[in-house]
């Protein structure tokens, strides 16, 4: 499927691509293929090939689960009540903070296990359950060990400021300077961050208190990304692409304003319709705004234990498609050329053209739309990451 065309997908009939040391050196039409020396040929039996799927959202390594939670949204609890009567977040810190490092890597494992099953090359995986030093570290270093130790591309991001931890309720100024000063300097002092997150929403971080943890952060020389207009508009996206955002996330209440700023800045829009689903949310994210202004849409899982317990990207496709109204086209490029764009990837991955990675997914379709089209159904022949 080529970058940049004008046929729907991108789409090359009889292609080859051609990869050495694990990057493509061709892809395109096999008639203008240049002739190769190969030491290995695999025939796709006409089968599809896209790049393969980027999830640039997750949040896979925590303790516990919140499935009492569900229980109680069903009978009437909103996300915001059962939050701030020591539920959401806080019953995954808690969990989070007693588990030990193995037992983090394990349940992680398990959910990564569905995400590569579909298709999934790279993973972006959040912290955000420790909220204290020396949890999020370990969150952090059970992901980066993810990163090592399983055939995928994991990137890392600190998201310290996701909620006010219990011993600092009512001080999330003073948490936020934590989040900037201690706690970053040990996740940079090991390395175990690409990006640095805040949740910018009136349950969480204000947007003076995420300009204070960004600035730390690119003081630091890290990627700076944001939830953002999830629940509200605090303008929290709009400062995020001002200040060089990699990409904002949610944004079922930004207003054109903040579309606009996340335009000029090349700010990926990242929706997850998992968390839109599961929280019963009636406000979709604008997406004829962001097309207007040209905003690169980027799709997620948003895997985590209390909004969004997805572990299906092609779900996820359908979701987008479904309950935002993408085209299966754009659902598609959201989870691969958009996702890498929205990691600071697009050099590395996200497309099939020579120079990049050769991550690859192969699928028993007829076509592209029966992606987003199937539910509960997984059509993956092969997935290949770096050539392998």
């Amino acid at each position: 499927m080529a970058p940049g065309s004008e046929v729907p997908y991108g789409a090359v009939e009889d292609g080859v691509i051609a990869a050495r040391d694990g990057r493509i050196i061709y892809a395109g039409p096999r008639s203008e293929a240049p002739a190769f020396k190969a030491a290995q040929t695999v025939d796709c039996e006409e089968r599809w090939i896209t790049p393969g799927l980027i999830d640039c959202h997750t949040h896979l390594v925590y303790g516990g689960d919140r499935a009492h939670e569900f229980e109680l949204r069903l009978q009437g609890a909103t996300y915001e009540e059962i939050a701030r009567a020591g539920g959401g977040i806080l019953s995954s810190v808690k969990a989070t903070r007693a588990a030990s490092e193995d037992e983090l890597f394990a349940s992680a494992d398990r959910r990564l296990r569905e995400l590569t099953r579909e298709g999934v090359t790279t993973v972006e995986i959040k912290s955000g359950y420790g909220l204290d030093t020396e949890s999020e570290t370990k969150v952090l270093r059970v992901a980066r060990r993810i990163g090592r130790e399983r055939d995928v591309t994991a990137r890392t991001t600190f998201l310290g400021a996701h909620a006010v931890p219990p011993e600092y309720k009512g001080r999330s100024g003073d948490y936020a300077a934590l989040v900037a000063g201690p706690m970053l300097d040990a996740v940079a002092a090991e390395g175990l961050a690409d990006a640095v997150d805040v949740f910018c929403e009136g349950i969480a971080f204000s947007p003076e208190e995420t300009r204070l943890v960004f600035e730390a952060a690119k003081a630091k020389g890290l990627a700076i990304k944001i939830h953002a207009e999830q629940l509200s508009n605090l303008g929290g996206a709009k400062l995020a692409a001002e200040m060089g955002a990699l990409s904002a996330d949610h944004l079922e209440h930004l207003d054109e304003a903040g579309v606009a700023a996340m335009a000029k800045a090349g700010t990926a829009a990242v929706v997850l319709p998992g968390a839109f689903y599961f929280l019963r949310e009636t406000v979709k994210p604008p997406i004829d705004l962001l097309r207007k202004h040209g905003v690169p849409i980027a799709l997620a899982t948003d895997a985590n234990p209390g909004t969004s317990p997805l572990t299906s990207p092609l779900m996820t496709l359908n979701m987008a498609c479904t309950l935002f109204r993408l085209t299966p086209e754009e659902a598609l490029a959201g989870m691969t050329r958009n996702a890498a764009k929205a990691l600071g990837l697009q050099d590395e991955t996200g497309t099939l053209e020579a120079g990049k990675a050769c991550d690859l997914a192969i699928w028993e379709i007829e076509r592209p739309a029966e992606l987003a089209y199937r539910i509960g159904f997984n059509p993956l022949h092969t997935r290949i990451r770096n050539g392998q």
